[in-house]
């Protein structure tokens, strides 16, 4: 990594009581609002997956999409959508899943990936692991494989890379925050 953890945890916003009473919600924007910060958690990627073996990059709507698409660009990597539902205008396949605050569906154009393909799934902090696990399945049906979930956070107390190593998924963060961590 380009940088210690505690750096980037500096530029990690807390916000409390969002969405909703008792929750600590991890705001990534001053990471945006920094051009070198931003640099050096792309920098941090890149170095990771320069030399992997993946085809894809697939990212998470919507955080997911400002970090993944980046890496995507800098490792001339297609980039694969994974949107809420009724977000994607072509013919999708659909998969339900449960997030920390209800019932959501993931959604991704059918001719997205193909048998062979191998993707790098990007999200800005792994929570529950909903939203990935639900990713992995529309990959899983398109006849795709998963090279890795990696993520700017993890949140292990809420049990989501768990769940994803649990699955035969291979997790990275650059940084993970417990709970009740100011």
């Amino acid at each position: 990594m380009i940088f210690d953890e505690f750096s980037l945890k500096t530029l990690i916003r807390p916000v409390q009581d969002f969405p909703k009473p008792g929750v600590v919600f991890r705001d990534i924007t001053p990471l945006f609002q920094s051009p070198r910060a931003l640099r050096m958690v792309i920098d941090s990627f890149i170095q990771r997956y320069i030399e992997a073996d993946f085809s894809h990059i697939g990212v998470m709507d919507a955080r997911g999409f400002l970090i993944g698409s980046i890496v995507a660009y800098e490792l001339n990597k297609p980039l694969v959508l994974f949107r809420k539902q009724g977000k994607l205008p072509a013919d999708v396949i659909s998969e339900g899943y449960q997030t920390e605050y209800g019932e959501a569906f993931l959604e991704i154009h059918a001719d997205s990936l193909g048998k062979g393909d191998k993707v790098l799934m990007f999200d800005d902090l792994i929570a529950t692991g909903g939203t990935l696990l639900a990713a992995v399945q529309l990959v899983r049906r398109l006849g795709a494989s998963i090279y890795e979930a990696a993520a700017i956070i993890d949140l292990p107390e809420l049990g989501g890379s768990q769940k994803l190593v649990d699955a035969g998924i291979p997790t990275f963060a650059l940084t993970a925050f417990a709970l009740d961590e100011k």
